[in-house]
């Protein structure tokens, strides 16, 4: 048998060539979106199969496969998903003819750029193909919008699901449910001895009363001798204390301890707040309260309005709670000019203590108040204004200072319902104007464009939930009275207790009595002091 040889191939391998040539290359791609999906184990092998089915069906070659698991094609971009990154590179190196997927909407589910990825790989020669959909083509104006609608309806359905989750998670944090996640440090769970409708056993939480001691102490630590975050975690770890999972304690653990409300017997997911679980209260409203306050004002952003000592090490009284009175800036505690006397025999190193005005001294501003200020003399004539309140409040009786106070909160907090009632109107009102403007931006007969509208939509949106949050918190306190009066009885035995414990509290403790006393201390030149109280203790005396 001859076989024919054309520029030294023979016949059977051009044949074979031609073949080959017209067989298309699939590279496919699988997602699931949760990792529950993942753990099942189920979606993943029935996309493979059907995409082989229909891979054999039109006598293609399967060459690639990319598998995303646990990748939410809704709430992930495109530019933060690896798989996708790495199927554009293959593309760009012509390593498949053909991208084929079970449905469109593994590719994505975002209207903002889903439709604009399959553009891509179009664009770069490659056949954009669904076992269910069939192929998108962009060969016309339809193409596009049909390819746009696909998405746009996917995005919408994964918006609705999201929707519905967040509906059930809310419902079950209003009725009083665990909803699932990381168990918070102070809580174990037991089995009910019941199961679900997946045979699953059932668990409740409870309190961990070895662990609710540590919690305690924590808050107890925070707000009654002002240790942050950080200090806080050095200090468990010293004493061996462990996180659930046996790791030690790193600032933004203790972070989550102080700013977790189910502490005070409350579920909270989002906006919803679940009715008190007294079963699970470890921690008082009132003290979860301060150190929430305390959290607040020691943020950078806060630093100008905070009156709360900035640390509670070392001797001076004051810590970032003093101020220049001239200038307005915090002034520094030093100590300096140390010198070594021997008293009983033994050698004892002293240093001067001292407030300085930081920018007066270095010229940063045009303060014209004192340098600096003997630390001594500034203490003994706030102690002196403390002592006499603590001693004021030991002689006003519970009843008329309750009383006094509680009138007066419930006023103010009618006067703030009324406040936000009308920023509330006013920023609805904006909201129809800027609506009405997108309109118009859309027909191009608006002064801003839709990407201008849209962040002030966005803004105006943001605030007006703000608002409605803070006045559903008024409107609640001004109905549940009861528990102001609560709040009110609190904050008054507290101020007893400053009193009877001042002159024996360490210095930490001395420290955050006093920045939580008063609002502003300002010193001035000659040492002329003004300590304003702050309003929770004002309003007792008026």
């Amino acid at each position: 048998m001859s076989v024919c040889v054309y520029d030294g191939f023979s016949t059977k391998q051009l044949v074979d060539m031609s073949v080959s040539v017209a067989t298309k290359r699939v590279a496919a791609l699988y997602r699931v979106s949760t990792k529950k999906q993942v753990s099942e184990q189920e979606d993943i092998p029935m996309q493979k199969q059907a995409c082989a089915e229909f891979i054999n069906s039109q006598g293609w070659v399967l060459v690639k496969e990319f598998v995303e698991k646990g990748i939410s094609g809704f709430k992930v971009s495109a530019d933060d998903r690896d798989i996708l990154q790495d199927l554009k590179e293959s593309a760009l190196r012509k390593e498949f003819d053909i991208l084929l997927v079970f449905m469109f909407d593994r590719l994505g589910r975002r209207d903002d750029e889903t439709p604009f990825i399959v553009e891509w790989f179009v664009k770069q020669g490659i056949e954009v193909w669904s076992v269910k959909e069939g192929q998108q083509r962009f060969e016309n104006h339809v193409d596009k919008l049909m390819n746009y609608l696909r998405f746009w309806q996917a995005n919408g359905e994964s918006v609705k699901t999201s929707e519905r989750v967040k509906t059930r998670l809310a419902q079950l944090t209003a009725e009083g449910k665990f909803t699932g996640g990381v168990i918070p440090f102070g809580y174990k769970q037991i089995p009910t001895g019941e199961v679900n409708r997946k045979g699953v056993p059932k668990k409740q939480l409870i309190i961990d009363e070895k662990e609710a001691e540590i919690v305690k102490m924590i808050f107890s630590k925070s707000v009654h001798e002002g240790y942050g975050s950080h200090r806080l975690a050095e200090y468990l770890n010293q004493l061996g204390i462990k996180t659930h999972n046996g790791a030690d304690f790193q600032s933004n653990s203790v972070n989550r301890i102080l700013k977790n409300r189910l502490y005070c017997g409350y579920f909270v997911s989002k906006e919803t707040v679940s009715p008190k679980q007294e079963h699970l209260v470890i921690i008082d409203e009132n003290i979860f309260d301060m150190a929430q306050d305390i959290i607040e004002q020691r943020k950078n952003r806060n630093d100008k309005k905070s009156h709360v000592a900035m640390r509670t090490k070392g001797e001076s009284l004051f810590s970032g709670n003093l101020i220049c009175g001239h200038c307005g800036t915090r002034l520094v505690a030093t100590k300096s000019n140390y010198k070594t006397h021997v008293i009983g025999g033994v050698p004892v190193r002293e240093g001067r203590r001292t407030y300085i005005c930081y920018h007066r001294s270095r010229k940063l501003n045009d303060c014209d108040g004192q340098s600096v200020y003997q630390a001594w003399k500034v203490e003994e004539i706030v102690l002196k204004i403390v002592r006499m309140y603590l001693d004021k409040i030991k002689r006003t009786p519970q009843e008329r200072a309750l009383e006094t106070k509680f009138e007066k909160s419930i006023k103010d907090k009618k006067q703030e319902v009324k406040r936000l009632k009308k920023i509330i109107s006013n920023l609805e009102e904006q909201l129809v104007t800027l609506s009405t403007e997108i309109g118009k931006a859309l027909i191009g007969t608006s002064e801003f464009t839709t990407d201008v509208l849209k962040i002030s939509i966005d803004k105006t949106t943001k605030d007006l939930e703000e608002n409605r949050s803070a006045l559903k918190k008024c409107e609640n306190e001004v109905e549940n009275s009861s528990d102001m009066l609560s709040k009110l009885d609190f904050y008054y035995s507290q101020f007893i207790s400053w009193a009877d414990e001042f002159d024996k509290a360490s210095i930490e403790r001395k420290k955050m009595i006093i920045s939580q006393l008063f609002s502003s201390i300002t010193v001035s030149r000659g040492y002329k002091i003004e300590a304003v109280l702050n309003t929770t203790y004002q309003q007792f005396f008026e």
